[in-house]
């Protein structure tokens, strides 16, 4: 033991610190402090209480003098240190959000953390920190498209509730488009994943050609008819009709959902409409594709099939699509509305008043 420090432990203090060793909710600094302790009280030295405690030398000794001047109640207490650098005052932090809040200087489109720290003449890691303190992000940027579609809240109500309340004995059939689909193969192949590394695929590639697939999502059941084509004309619009009149049973309304893209207002499309009674279109709004179930389907076929995949001719990727199609035919899921009309219009509303009181 180092010379000055000596050690009486009382039978109080012994059964507090018992107390302290054998209590499983104690915590475990408070455990190995009392340990430290009760084997200098057992006679062991230094050495024998390090390899006992796992701590270094200057540790044994600290808490060693600490019992001896304050008792069990000081290897309970943690000393409070002094604060290290000062907080910012409070005109630097504003400094740093006012700058962050208007325009970037010079040619840059936005402010940087280095290029607010260099201005303000603080640390990044202060920048930083006052950034996410104000929830402050100038590196990001969400794009959005407001409707200018003098019938939007018609066109909403009218869509969402084929949603909400489908008709009895008809069909809600959400109708779309995603063309100029690329076969895209890559210029090497890529490795696996494996643990520490993400797997990998080579960022140029090949292009074969590419393919427009026409879907319809049965809003009831969640099943999708497909079909692939080269392009994404009236006519091949038309054809694709033609599959969905031929898969869905006489008998049955269809009412179909679609966007304003100027194939599905041609005039031969018009025509087609008028001589199949059982039909209806119903448009989104001008710029609210968002509104379009079958875009959701897009987005999975994206995410989980072509942006990964490697495919050398255009049948190929077409034999990749029709197989993601038959799956998602294989476990359908209902198509679900869950947002709240009022709350989509309220939402319109205040980003036109922040535009016009913006600009």
């Amino acid at each position: 033991m180092r010379a000055g420090i000596v050690i009486k432990v009382t039978r109080a203090d012994r059964h507090r610190l018992e107390a302290i060793v054998s209590d499983r909710s104690a915590p475990q600094k408070h455990v190995w402090r009392a340990n430290i302790i009760l084997a200098t009280a057992d006679g062991c030295g230094t050495a024998e209480i390090m390899r006992r405690s796992g701590k270094s030398k200057p540790v044994v000794w600290r808490w060693q003098a600490r019992f001896m001047a304050d008792g069990v109640v000081g290897l309970t207490r943690d000393k409070t240190r002094k604060p290290g650098k000062p907080p910012l005052p409070t005109g630097t932090v504003q400094r740093v959000v006012d700058l962050a809040l208007g325009p970037a200087p010079g040619e840059t489109t936005h402010w940087t953390g280095r290029m607010l720290a260099k201005a303000a003449g603080v640390s990044l890691r202060s920048v930083q920190r006052i950034l996410e303190a104000h929830q402050l992000a100038p590196h990001r940027i969400r794009t959005f498209k407001l409707s200018n579609d003098p019938k939007f809240a018609e066109k909403l109500k009218d869509v969402v509730g084929l949603y909400v309340d489908p008709p009895a004995h008809a069909v809600v059939l959400s109708v779309d488009e995603k063309s100029q689909i690329q076969t895209l193969d890559r210029t090497q192949p890529g490795l696996p994943m494996k643990p520490g590394r993400a797997g990998t695929m080579t960022h140029d590639y090949k292009r074969h050609g590419t393919t427009t697939l026409f879907a319809a999502l049965n809003i009831l059941d969640g099943t999708v008819i497909g079909r692939n084509m080269q392009r994404h004309r009236h006519q091949e619009f038309i054809r694709f009709l033609n599959t969905i009149e031929e898969q869905v049973p006489a008998g049955k309304v269809i009412h179909a959902i679609i966007d304003n893209y100027a194939t599905h207002k041609h005039p031969k499309v018009r025509q087609w409409l008028a001589r199949h009674s059982r039909w209806t279109f119903h448009f989104t709004p001008t710029s609210a594709s968002w509104l379009n179930a079958v875009e959701g389907f897009f987005a999975k076929l994206t995410r989980r099939r072509l942006k990964r995949g490697v495919f050398r001719s255009v049948v190929e990727l077409q034999v990749a699509i029709n197989r993601f199609v038959a799956d998602t035919n294989a476990n359908p899921k209902p198509f679900v509305w869950t947002a709240d009309p009022k709350r989509v219009l309220a939402a319109v509303k205040r980003g036109k008043q922040a535009l016009e009181s913006l600009h």
